[in-house]
C-alpha cells in the first residue's frame, strides 16, 4: 500500500513540478554514459585485432554494469533510511517520470501547426525525435509527434510506474538507467552495434510486460477493436518488439495510419504503416497525449486497488 500510495505522490509532483530546470539527475548519468562509452568502445584494430569496427560485447556488459549497478544499489540503501526512505522513494520516482515533460514538448508543435507556423513545428518536434525534421510537412510533423508522445508515454511514463510498483526505488532506477543507456548505446552502426548489445537487449527485457500492459491500455481507452486488430496483424512488422506493440495499438486506438517512410542520419527508412485512418494531424496530438493521461489516472487506481487487497 505505501508503494501505491508514493506512486500517486511521485505522479503528483511531476505533475506540479515538472523536469528539473537544473541539475536533472538524468543529465549527470549521460554524461557519466559518455565517458564510459569512451572509456571501453574501443575499436579492436586498436586492441591488436584485425577485425575492423569499434565494439566488444563483453565491454557493453562492463560499462552497463559500472553505470547501472552503483546506482541502483545506492537507491535501495537510502529507500532503505528510517524517516526519510519514503521521502527517497516518491523523489526518484518523481525524477524518473516524465508525463508533463511530454506534455510541454508535444503541445507547442500541435500549436505551430494550429497556426501555420511549419518552420516552428518542425524546430519543436526536433527536440522529440532523432530522425530529420527539416523537410517535413505539416503531415509527417503530426505523425513524427504522435508516435513519439505514445513511444515514450510508454518508455518515460508506464515502464518507470510499472518498475516502481514492482520494486520500489531500486526498481525505477534500473529501469531508467537502462533505457536511458539503450537510448545512448543501442543503435545498430558501426559504433554500437557491438558494444549496444547488451544494453539494448536489457532495456527489451525491462519494457516486454510493461509495453504489453501500455498496449492493452490504449486499446481499452480508445477504438479497442481496431486497436486489438492492428495489435495482431502490424506489430510484429515493425523493427522493435516493443515499440510495435505500443504503437500499433495507440494509433489504432486513436483510428489515425502512423509509420511510413522517414530519414534517419542521412538515410531514408520505409516502416511499415501503423493503424487504420487518415493522417494525423495537431488535433492528433492532443488526443495522444490524452489517451497517455487518461491511462495513468487508470494505472493509479489499479495500483492503489492491488495496494489495499
Amino acid at each position: 500500500m505505501s508503494l501505491a500510495l508514493l506512486s500517486v505522490l511521485g505522479v503528483a509532483l511531476d505533475a506540479l513540478l515538472g523536469e528539473p530546470k537544473r541539475w536533472h539527475p538524468l543529465v549527470a548519468f549521460g554524461r557519466l554514459a559518455d565517458r564510459l562509452e569512451r572509456r571501453f568502445n574501443r575499436s579492436r584494430a586498436d586492441a591488436g585485432k584485425d577485425t575492423p569496427g569499434l565494439g566488444w560485447r563483453s565491454h557493453g556488459v562492463t560499462a552497463w554494469i559500472i553505470a547501472v549497478i552503483p546506482l541502483t544499489l545506492i537507491a535501495l540503501l537510502l529507500s532503505l533510511l528510517p524517516y526519510v526512505g519514503w521521502a527517497v522513494q516518491a523523489l526518484v520516482l518523481y525524477a524518473a517520470l516524465g508525463l508533463r515533460s511530454l506534455g510541454e514538448h508535444a503541445e507547442p508543435v500541435a500549436l505551430a501547426l494550429r497556426a501555420g507556423d511549419l518552420n516552428e513545428a518542425r524546430l519543436r518536434v526536433g527536440y522529440m525525435v532523432s530522425r530529420e525534421t527539416a523537410e517535413l510537412d505539416e503531415t509527417a510533423v503530426a505523425r513524427a509527434t504522435t508516435e513519439s508522445v505514445l513511444e515514450n508515454g510508454s518508455d518515460a511514463v508506464y515502464a518507470a510506474l510499472f518498475w516502481f510498483a514492482i520494486a520500489g526505488a531500486p526498481g525505477v532506477v534500473l529501469y531508467r538507467l537502462s533505457n536511458t543507456l539503450d537510448a545512448m548505446w543501442g543503435y545498430r552502426n558501426a559504433r554500437f552495434e557491438r558494444f549496444g548489445w547488451a544494453a539494448a537487449k536489457i532495456d527489451d527485457v525491462l519494457n516486454y510486460i510493461p509495453a504489453r500492459l501500455v498496449a492493452f491500455t490504449y486499446a481499452l481507452l480508445g477504438h479497442t477493436r481496431l486497436a486489438l486488430r492492428c495489435w495482431r496483424s502490424q506489430a510484429p512488422k515493425w523493427d522493435s518488439p516493443n515499440a510495435g506493440p505500443v504503437m500499433a495499438t495507440g494509433a489504432g486506438a486513436l483510428g489515425v495510419s502512423l509509420g511510413g517512410s522517414a530519414r534517419y542520419h542521412g538515410e531514408l527508412h520505409e516502416r511499415p504503416q501503423l493503424g487504420e485512418g487518415p493522417a494525423p494531424t495537431a488535433t492528433d496530438i492532443w488526443r495522444a497525449l490524452a489517451l497517455v493521461r487518461q491511462g495513468v489516472l487508470l494505472w493509479l487506481a489499479v495500483i492503489l486497488i492491488l495496494g489495499v487487497l
